[in-house]
C-alpha cells in the first residue's frame, strides 16, 4: 500500500507528522521562522534548500521537513540514512549578521538547541560531541548536524534518530526510543527543537555572534563531553592529532592540547579516547 496522506496510522509506531499544524504552531507567534514544508521525500533538505536560496533568493527562516532523505550527507561527506519516518530530518535557512569568523559557532549553536529540546521533552540524558554530533548518555550517537554556507545564507541540518532500531544503525548510534524503550512523538520534538533554536540564535546574533556575550560560550561548555576529555582527531589532510580537548575558541574552534602544544582546529571528525 502506498504511503500517501490518508494512511498517516498505518504505521503505528511511525506516524506520519501532520506538515499545516506543525507551520502553523511554529510561525504563528515566531519572530524567525516564515514557513515550514514538509516533504514526503527528498534527496536532500540540505541541497534543496540551499538551491532555492541561489535561485530565488529565499528569505531567512524557511524551515524544510522530510519524512524520508534519500541522499541525505553528514560532515566528511559521509552518507546520513534513516528509514521513512523514523527520525526527524530537517533544514533550516539562515541569513546571519554576524562576523564571518563568528558563523563557525552556528552547528555548535544549533547542537544547544537540539540538546536542550531533546532532553526537555524526552528526558533522554545527552550530550554533545564538538562540533557537530548529540551523543546518548552512553556515548551512542543520537543526531548530526550540517551546516553549509551558500552567499549570504546558511543552511543548517539536523538529522535526528528517534524511532530508529538497532537493527537499522550502526553499532555505534541509537534513538530515543531505544535509549526510553518506548514510542517518542517526532512533533513535540521537532518544535522544540525549532522554538530554541529561534532563541538562541536571535541572542547570538544580537550581540553580533559574539558568543561570550550571548552566553553560548558558557552553555556550549555545559553540554559539551568533549572539552576535557582525551581526544583523537582525524584531520581532512588525513593524518591524526592526539591529545587533550581544552577549550572551544572564540570562533567555535577546538582548542586541543598537545606534546607540541596547542592547536586551534576548525575542522576534523574527534574521536573521544575512554581510559580503562
Amino acid at each position: 500500500m502506498p504511503d500517501t496522506h490518508s494512511s498517516r496510522w498505518s504505521h503505528l509506531d511511525r506516524p506520519r507528522l501532520d506538515g499545516p499544524a506543525l507551520a502553523a504552531a511554529l510561525t504563528r507567534d515566531s519572530r524567525l521562522w516564515t514557513s515550514l514544508q514538509l516533504v514526503d521525500e527528498i534527496g536532500s533538505t540540505n541541497a534543496e534548500l540551499a538551491s532555492r536560496a541561489a535561485a530565488d533568493d529565499l528569505v531567512e527562516g524557511a524551515v524544510l521537513v522530510a519524512e524520508h532523505q534519500v541522499t541525505g550527507r553528514g560532515r566528511l561527506d559521509r552518507i546520513w540514512t534513516s528509514p521513512p519516518r523514523a527520525g526527524i530530518t530537517v533544514s533550516v535557512l539562515l541569513r546571519p549578521d554576524v562576523p564571518a569568523a563568528r558563523r563557525g559557532w552556528l552547528p555548535l549553536l544549533t547542537g544547544v538547541a537540539l540538546a536542550e529540546s531533546v532532553r526537555g521533552v524526552t528526558g533522554v540524558q545527552v550530550s554533545l560531541k564538538w562540533p557537530n554530533d548529540l551523543l546518548a548518555g552512553d556515548g551512542r550517537k543520537l543526531a548530526g548536524i550540517l551546516a553549509e554556507s551558500t552567499g549570504t545564507a546558511v543552511v543548517v541540518g539536523v538529522g535526528l534518530n528517534v524511532s530508529t532500531t538497532a537493527a537499522e544503525l550502526p553499532d555505534t548510534a541509537t534513538s530515543l526510543s531505544g535509549v526510553l524503550g518506548s514510542v517518542v512523538d517526532r512533533g513535540p520534538v521537532l518544535l522544540a527543537f525549532l522554538r530554541a533554536l529561534e532563541v538562541r540564535y536571535r541572542g547570538w546574533t544580537d550581540v553580533a555572534g559574539d558568543p561570550v556575550a550571548s552566553g553560548l560560550a558558557q552553555d556550549y561548555l555545559t553540554w559539551s563531553s568533549t572539552v576535557g576529555t582525551t581526544v583523537s582527531v582525524a584531520l581532512p589532510d588525513g593524518s591524526t592529532l592526539d591529545g587533550v580537548a581544552q577549550a572551544v575558541d572564540w570562533d567555535g574552534r577546538l582548542v586541543v592540547a598537545t606534546a607540541a602544544g596547542p592547536v586551534e582546529l576548525a575542522s576534523g571528525d574527534v574521536r573521544h579516547v575512554r581510559r580503562v
